[in-house]
């Protein structure tokens, strides 16, 4: 990953169900002005990128998740964002941590109605992709 100076590193989730529809969470007081997003948070030492993206989509939405493909990386405000294709395998919504007030499953074509940032409307824009030429081997409907 290639990380300009003044960005850390950071991984997230965009955990899609097998009928296609995404988790998405309403963060805690919007913060950074995000409405809603896709988990994510910054590397901590000693933490590879995909156990950062598994960390924080169980801090933040209360799924465990097991990777699938990686979807890419993206230029954030203050970081560069590796994000995974995800698929839950655990846990619950209703247990997620104070980072999110909301956690919310949402289906893949109305994304855009609750991703306000454009960096997260590109990563959905690009799951649309992946899913349509991937899907099937992945196990989506």
């Amino acid at each position: 990953m290639n990380v300009p100076p003044g960005k850390t590193q950071s991984a997230g989730v965009v955990i899609v169900e097998p009928d296609r529809r995404v988790w998405i969470v309403e963060p805690s007081g919007h913060f950074g002005g995000y409405q809603h997003t896709f988990p994510k948070g910054t590397r901590e030492p000693g933490l590879s990128l995909q156990a950062t993206a598994i960390k924080e989509g169980f801090e933040e939405s209360g799924l465990r998740v097991g990777l699938l493909a990686l979807l890419g990386d993206y230029q954030r405000d203050t970081s560069v964002g590796r994000y995974y294709i995800a698929r839950r395998i655990g846990g619950s919504p209703a247990t997620f941590g104070w980072e999110s007030m909301a956690v919310k499953l949402v289906p893949l074509d109305r994304l855009g109605e609750f991703l306000n940032k454009p960096v997260d409307r590109t990563i959905a824009a690009d799951l649309a992709t992946f899913i349509k030429e991937n899907g099937a081997a992945c196990g989506f409907s």
